[in-house]
């Protein structure tokens, strides 16, 4: 159940109120998040900086999966990865990267392009980031390009060594 205070809300499950780190284990729990923050609107956007960083790591992220460069690619993603898709289900960090080799080994054309202008970031105090918008795929399909446009959400842990991915919603496909 969600409660809310005036500034942010408040996870509660059958064994009481649960803290950052609990609750980003629990994948329903992450989606109630997710929505509860849209319909709530009780987070502040980050600042700018905050913004221009998740940006950069984006694009790294997808620099290296447009190029298929496996080896960097996994480095962006926690291996407790957790990643959600409306069509797939859940899935993790093996099935992340075993996905993107599949796409080498196949020799496909499939490019991902962020439409900048739907990112929005939000801060996560003491865990990272949540950074939400579009991005449109496309590949060649019976000698046509073939793209679509998809909402997602990635959430950004920050530690000592870096930025990684822990959880991905990918939706309306």
């Amino acid at each position: 159940m969600l409660h809310s205070t005036k500034h942010r809300p408040i996870f509660v499950s059958t064994n009481g109120i649960m803290n950052k780190a609990q609750l980003f284990k629990k994948p329903l729990i992450v989606a109630v998040f997710l929505l509860a923050i849209g319909i709530l609107g009780n987070t502040q956007p980050a600042d700018k900086n905050l913004y221009q960083e998740i940006l950069k790591l984006d694009s790294l992220v997808f620099t290296d999966f447009n190029n298929r460069n496996v080896e960097s690619f996994k480095k962006m993603f926690s291996d407790d990865l957790e990643f959600f898709h409306d069509k797939g289900g859940l899935t993790g960090y093996k099935h992340t990267i075993n996905f993107l080799n599949d796409l080498q080994n196949k020799n496909s054309d499939l490019k991902r392009e962020l439409i900048k202008e739907t990112m929005e970031v939000y801060p996560i105090p003491g865990y990272g980031a949540m950074q939400i918008g579009e991005h449109r795929f496309c590949h060649t399909e019976n000698n046509k390009q073939d793209c679509g446009t998809f909402k997602f959400v990635n959430i950004w842990q920050k530690k000592e060594d870096g930025w990684k991915i822990t959880r991905v919603v990918s939706y309306n496909h």
